[in-house]
């Protein structure tokens, strides 16, 4: 079979079973394709011989009848996730060629279950940026390009090369992370599936901290079933992440019985807002009809605070990423700055940080120092805690009056281009997270799919937010949602 890189990982499942190809073979047709995209700069690493080792022992444990759901797929790892004995940088220089003497949580998961790893994936520094133009590796590119335009678009951020690299089929899907929205935005931009699980379902432990009680780690799918099987596999109680929760792992992906009839689907007027384009807003009561279709009931609902959202993110991000950073100090690990003759240890420590964080990380490390500081933390950290606080409460109010998913546009805009924002003031690209931030600060499960394409040939995507440690409902929903809207386009190959 040709295109093997091509399957989704329910096909390649299925194929492997019935022995109509190998593991080695699908990973040796993504190393090739990886080889040739160099244009497109997803994969930060390539760990080509470990994923050969990795294919030839799943081919092993599939002859034995001993293959779990993801035995002998070929999966891109963000860069942001340990990897034992594999360089993880998190796309900063202040990381230059760490390799860690141990593995996250989510990727032991994944090899546990016979999965190969292709290698790291690009990504915004440290997670921050919505574009992935603030990688050490420079900006990974979007597959998709406007009709009769050669501009390279951004695939968004902060995992912008899982997201482009499972759009091109370099892999058969990937892993990411979202703090405040970096799965979603991405997949949406791409024409993929991203779902950011609820907070504390998938393990943080071995993933570099940005901001710690706002990143969730979460599949990069082609379809919604892929995402179900790959979240099984990541999610885990653990006891080395004190915030990991115990509560039962249903099966996802039996969850996918395509029936909604009765469910009570909520429309934000809030997410209605000004600027947004009519292609968007489109698609969004597109899919409203489509979910109503399926027998699913259509109601308009308030998130009143949602307007303070991306203030409040803008607060309590940083300042959490200001204390998650102070430990790379240049002593132990990664980038150090040339000493100088007669310089102190706090010197050292301040060059290295220069020097080794970009100007978006050092922008954000200095705001979230600011608001931590003795005269400011009431009048904007605290008060930014008393906000989340209430932005939750919207959301807890809404889903105990009955309603089971809540649907919005997963981005205000397609995607733009590489070095639009660059000259812009910064606050015009947070505001690509302004659909998706709310998710993060009340930590609830969200996924974006995709829902057409604009009139300049782009993904457009929708996203569904559910309730608490419901993603199996909310992957059912959105099931229902990708078979209606059947969507099908591949970026044209040019890279």
């Amino acid at each position: 079979m040709s295109e093997l890189k091509a399957l989704t990982i329910s096909q390649a499942r299925e194929g492997l079973r019935k022995k109509e190809f190998t593991s080695l073979e699908i990973t040796k047709d993504c190393l090739e394709s990886i080889s040739g995209s160099d244009k497109l700069n997803a994969f930060s690493t390539v760990t080509a011989e470990k994923a050969i080792e990795q294919a030839e022992e799943s081919d092993k444990r599939i002859l034995k009848g001993d293959a779990p759901s993801l035995c002998g797929i070929p999966l891109g790892v963000k860069d942001l996730f340990c990897t034992k004995g594999v360089k993880t940088q998190a796309a900063s220089k202040i990381l230059q060629n760490f390799e860690p003497e141990y593995e996250s949580t989510v990727t032991q998961n994944l090899w546990n279950d016979g999965a190969v790893m292709l290698g790291k994936l690009n990504m915004d520094e440290f997670a921050m940026g919505s574009s992935n133009e603030t990688s050490v590796y420079g900006p990974a590119i979007n597959p998709w390009r406007a009709h009769n335009s050669e501009t390279p678009l951004t695939p968004g951020g902060s995992s912008g090369g899982s997201a482009a690299a499972v759009a091109a089929d370099l892999c058969l899907a990937a892993i990411g992370t979202d703090t405040g929205g970096s799965i979603r935005q991405p997949a949406a931009f791409t024409g993929t599936v991203g779902i950011k699980p609820t907070y504390g379902r998938v393990s943080r432990w071995g993933v570099v901290a940005f901001a710690s009680s706002l990143d969730q780690a979460g599949p990069m799918t082609k379809s919604v079933q892929d995402a179900s099987i790959l979240l099984q596999t990541m999610a885990s109680h653990d006891l080395k992440d004190s915030t990991s929760s115990d509560e039962s792992i249903p099966n996802f992906e039996a969850a996918l019985d395509n029936n909604i009839k009765g469910k009570k689907i909520g429309l934000p007027r809030e997410y209605r807002m000004e600027g947004m384009s009519d292609e968007i807003d489109k698609i969004w009561s597109q899919g409203a009809e489509m979910l109503k279709d399926a027998g699913a009931i259509v109601v308009d609902i308030n998130l009143p605070h949602t307007k303070y959202a991306l203030p409040v993110y803008y607060v309590l991000a940083p300042a959490e990423a200001s204390s998650n950073l102070a430990r790379y100090d240049g002593v132990r690990y990664g980038f150090r700055a040339i000493s100088k003759s007669g310089e102190g240890i706090q010197e050292m420590y301040s060059r290295t940080r220069f020097e080794g964080f970009g100007k978006e990380v050092q922008r954000r490390v200095m705001i979230g120092t600011y608001v931590l500081s003795a005269g400011f933390y009431d009048a904007y950290y605290r008060k930014a805690q008393r906000v989340r606080t209430l932005i939750k409460q919207d959301f807890d109010n809404v889903f105990s009056d009955g309603v089971d998913a809540i649907l919005t546009p997963a981005t205000p805009s397609e995607a733009f281009s590489i070095g639009e924002m660059a000259d812009k003031n910064p606050i015009e690209m947070y505001l690509n997270d302004i659909f998706t931030v709310t998710v993060n600060l009340a930590g609830l499960p969200g996924i974006a799919i995709p829902a057409g394409l604009s009139k300049n040939g782009l993904p457009l995507g929708l996203q569904l937010i559910g309730r608490p440690w419901e993603e199996g409902n909310l992957l059912n929903t959105a099931f229902v949602l990708e078979n209606a809207l059947q969507f099908s386009a591949k970026p044209k190959k040019w890279w």
